[in-house]
């Protein structure tokens, strides 16, 4: 009996030890150096400067010229947006670009947040910093960092920040908020060395938190943001206090993912499928297959050869606009490719939208926006984040028009202390600027559970 006993106690201590190192296993990162030449020796400069979006007439000049001489081509009759971005429209939208649109307006309303840049790991990082204004004497604000993605940038949380460090109800958190350029995207410098992936953006971003100040922290995203801050919660569980992501593409697919694939049309229930999920994922072929590979041409672009078209996508605004606003269209609800105009004024202002593109056209920063396509996903799909488990606290708000869809099952196979997800009513792939409230609102759910 006692032998028995004895066995028994060792083989729970072996089972007990492998659960504790496969619980304690981090995703790890190295210093890197991203900037012009070798890395020099001593400190690096650790100030954090104020920084001020600017521009200038000449600037404007050389735009207005660019948009006079823009060449136009027709869409094909009866096209609208099945093709790219309709030529019809785009004429309307060019023409409200340079007749009506006002940079100078749209530069003072960046800059009514502060803007600051810091040196980290060789390059300028940059990012906006709103502390509350008014919190009640003996409350600390909630330190949160949020991260854009690819077509978008820090501008998309100008509506979910005051909601987030104002808000209207006392029961709500007040938060203290920091949206950071990634690096190669508006004012953040490009890296100038091969390599900068998502693992690397977020041991920079985990680093300037802690330049910041906070030793603990959450950290919230879409698109790339939702990677990048994952890779955070991944390299420092112990300073992520807690994540919160808006997309969440399936990882690497296992047994019970497989299976639901296979049988969750016929026994949804089994797999705790709702009726979304259902219609999102069903036929196999057609909404996993046949859907992501036509909506993903201009990801095999930018994960190959992404200096080629982004140096002509440098040279014109035209088509700097048209490649941008096409996945505002599209990722915002794929229905609105039956429209001419594409639905883009259903769910956003043509100021946003502009604003957005001039954040890439005057930082010129397309190109390197494009490589980190390349540089995440050229290392290949088996990296050791993508096989990682997320412990730390999860909360997922599930967009009925998100460009991937997720069940929750799915998500759980990852991260692994999931404690909201929730179907939203309504949005789509950039949901913090097309649904503030709501994005607000997911943000205050997850700290209160």
């Amino acid at each position: 009996m006692y032998k028995e006993l004895a066995v028994a106690l060792g083989l729970g201590a072996v089972v007990a030890l492998v659960f504790l190192k496969k619980r304690k296993r981090v995703l790890k990162a190295q210093d890197g150096w991203w900037g012009v030449g070798a890395c020099p020796q001593g400190p690096e400069d650790d100030s954090i400067r104020p920084f001020k979006v600017e521009t200038t007439s000449e600037e404007i000049e050389d735009l207005h010229h660019r948009l006079d001489q823009t060449r136009s081509f027709p869409s094909l009759e009866d096209s609208q947006f099945h093709y790219g971005f309709n030529s019809r429209y785009l004429e309307k939208v060019v023409s409200y670009w340079r007749n009506d649109f006002n940079w100078r307006k749209q530069v003072d309303k960046l800059n009514k947040y502060p803007h600051f840049k810091t040196r980290i790991e060789g390059i300028d990082i940059h990012y906006v910093h709103v502390k509350p204004k008014n919190l009640a004497e003996g409350t600390h604000a909630v330190p949160l960092m949020m991260v854009h993605g690819w077509p978008g940038s820090f501008y998309e949380f100008y509506g979910i920040i005051p909601l987030l460090t104002e808000p209207s109800s006392p029961d709500d958190i007040t938060f203290e908020v920091i949206c950071p350029s990634i690096p190669g995207y508006g004012f953040s410098e490009a890296p100038r060395k091969k390599g900068f992936d998502t693992v690397c953006a977020a041991h920079i971003f985990n680093k300037l938190m802690k330049r910041l100040g906070f030793n603990q922290y959450y950290v919230q995203g879409g698109d790339w943001g939702s990677v990048i801050t994952t890779n955070m919660a991944q390299l420092d569980p112990k300073a992520v206090k807690g994540l919160h992501i808006n997309f969440a593409p399936p990882g690497q697919a296992g047994l019970l993912v497989m299976l639901s694939i296979l049988f969750g049309r016929r026994f949804p229930k089994l797999f705790g499928f709702t009726e979304h999920d259902v219609e999102r994922l069903f036929p196999t072929m057609e909404k996993l297959v046949v859907d992501t590979l036509r909506e993903s041409g201009y990801m095999h672009i930018q994960s190959t050869k992404p200096d080629t078209v982004g140096r002509g996508l440098n040279d014109s605004p035209v088509g700097l606009a048209s490649y941008i606003l096409e996945k505002f269209s599209t990722w915002t609800d794929p229905e609105f490719k039956n429209l001419e105009d594409g639905g883009l004024e259903r769910k956003y202002s043509l100021d946003d939208l502009l604003t957005n593109v001039m954040i890439y056209w005057t930082s010129r920063c397309i190109i390197s926006s494009m490589r980190f396509y390349k540089e995440t996903f050229g290392k290949g799909l088996n990296q050791p984040h993508a096989k990682l488990p997320v412990y730390v606290p999860t909360g997922v708000a599930s967009f009925p028009n998100e460009v991937v869809h997720s069940p929750k099952l799915w998500v759980t196979q990852k991260y692994h202390k999931l404690k909201t997800y929730t179907p939203m009513a309504r949005g789509g792939h950039f949901a913090a600027m097309e649904e503030p409230q709501r994005s607000a609102g997911q943000c205050n759910f997850l700290f209160f559970t």
